[in-house]
């Protein structure tokens, strides 16, 4: 049961990246731009800070030496 969720979850990722990639090339007005959505994620204190300790955690796990 495990098994075909974490295979139907891979193979879910690059199906929606493909979605994802022909919505742009047929109605590219219809997704917001780098710029635009970091603009959007940035607009509260709280994301500001959730995403400042998400990329803290990132780094403490997988950078710093063991």
């Amino acid at each position: 049961m495990i098994y075909a969720l974490v295979v139907a979850g891979y193979a879910l990722v690059p199906l929606v990246g493909l979605a994802l990639a022909v919505t742009a090339r047929v109605k590219p007005q219809s997704l917001a731009g780098p710029g635009e959505l970091l603009a959007w994620v940035f607009a509260t204190r709280s994301a500001r800070l959730t995403v400042f300790l998400f990329l803290w955690w990132l780094g403490w796990h997988f950078l710093v030496p063991d």
